[in-house]
């Protein structure tokens, strides 16, 4: 415990201090040729790339060689009886289904680290299929981004259940492709950002989307706003959870 509190006070004098942290997920990339265009934001920004999909290696091998952090952006079950795609996950499905789902799924995106929810607000609240998919990502030592479709989300309550590191979706930037809208989104999430220290964003590949980041990114530093990979929240995240079990205290 000693060690991790050192490695974080070195980590804390070493780094600037900044107002609050924000990470940027791209949800639904590896579908469309035009969304390459995502490629030119700054490699701090994530992408989630939907499995099985025609640019899904493709797009996963060249955000690697960005050094750009990849999720897989697994497809699961809504209320509403959306069309899902290829892979995804429902919530008929039995333990070992679900399991051989994401193993595929993982395949057709290389280089994936975690993994966050397209859709999925039926899924998430139901305990089997959570529990199904948090088992699995324990055993991959992969992480977990809930996206939030739903406010009766259990993912990240059963995330914590199985130690899976996770984290949860702050602000939707785009759910309206307008630049107005997509403004009071981004002012809204650095907000949560400067109260709560981090907050994550997650847009989509729109052209609106797309334009908008590239101006608003460079401005961030000048604001005491800083762009934080998903890896490195992680990271933290996972040091956090090492200290709380150090010093849990021992049961009989």
């Amino acid at each position: 415990m000693i060690r991790i509190i050192s490695f974080l006070v070195l980590l804390l004098n070493a780094a600037p201090l900044y107002a609050g942290r924000i990470v940027l997920i791209i949800d639904d990339m590896g579908y469309r040729k035009q969304d390459k265009q995502a490629f030119t934001l700054p490699t701090e920004v994530t992408f989630a790339i939907l499995p099985h999909t025609p640019y899904s290696k493709t797009y996963a091998k060249m955000a690697d060689s960005q050094q750009r952090d990849v999720i897989l952006h697994m497809p699961m079950e809504a209320l509403a009886g959306n069309k899902l795609g290829p892979g995804a996950l429902t919530a008929d499905m039995p333990d070992d289904s679900i399991q051989l789902q994401l193993a595929s799924a993982l395949d057709s995106v290389p280089n994936a680290i975690g993994l966050n929810n397209h859709m999925g607000s039926k899924l998430t609240q139901l305990s089997q299929p959570m529990n199904a998919t948090m088992d699995f990502l324990r055993h991959r030592q992969l992480f977990f981004v809930d996206s939030r479709t739903t406010k009766f989300s259990k993912a990240e309550q059963i995330a914590r259940h199985h130690g899976v590191i996770s984290a949860h979706r702050h602000v939707f930037l785009d759910h309206l492709q307008d630049p107005k809208h997509i403004q009071a989104q981004f002012n809204r999430l650095l907000r949560i950002a400067k109260k709560s220290d981090y907050a994550v964003g997650i847009g989509h590949p729109h052209q609106e989307t797309l334009a908008f980041l590239a101006a608003q990114l460079p401005q961030l530093e000048a604001q005491g706003i800083e762009l934080l990979p998903i890896r490195a929240l992680m990271q933290e995240k996972h040091l956090v959870q090492i200290e709380q079990n150090d010093t849990a205290p021992l049961t009989e």
